[in-house]
């Protein structure tokens, strides 16, 4: 049996509503200042998307929408008042990139999205990952994340949820 598969069996997907005061706890110290990952821990990274950004992703991608390189397409057109818009895959990169800057090994096996507004170019983003499960199989660990971002006004504009497969839980700072 494929090992996404198990996965998907053994750990269905749930909900988890959103919680904005959520903060991380000490965690078990383990040499030192080494800490484990535990249920509750929150992960972020603060990101600005510039325009150069949003082009090199286009040509990599191929995704050459407008409402991506051109301002007055996406205000005119497209009916975003802040212009162009950051593709919303570029933005939920920051979560596989944040728990593997934590965990290097990382490896993502699954992710749900859902986009709820839009990033403009230049706006600042934050990318939060809350570990909701894990679960220690032979040498490795299944770990579920909620995966956020959120705009500097604090609106809510990615939500979803993340399963990784880590080498360990000892936290990479």
């Amino acid at each position: 049996m494929r090992l996404h598969r198990l996965i998907r069996i053994l750990y269905p997907p749930r909900s988890i509503s959103f919680c904005s005061s959520s903060s991380p706890p000490a965690g078990k110290e383990v040499k030192g200042s080494t800490r484990l990952l535990e249920i509750g821990d929150v992960l972020r990274e603060c990101r600005r998307f510039s325009a150069s950004d949003v082009a090199s992703y286009s040509e990599v991608t191929g995704d050459r929408n407008p409402v991506h390189l051109d301002a007055d397409f996406s205000r005119r057109v497209a009916g975003f008042e802040g212009g162009r818009i950051v593709h919303g895959m570029l933005v939920a990169s920051l979560f596989p990139s944040l728990i593997a800057s934590h965990f290097p090994g990382a490896i993502y096996v699954a992710q749900n999205l859902k986009f709820k507004l839009p990033v403009y170019v230049g706006e600042e983003v934050v990318a939060e990952v809350k570990a909701i499960y894990t679960k220690g199989i032979k040498n490795r660990f299944i770990a579920k994340f909620t995966t956020k971002c959120f705009t500097n006004q604090d609106c809510l504009v990615i939500d979803g949820e993340a399963t990784t497969i880590l080498p360990t839980l000892v936290l990479n700072k």
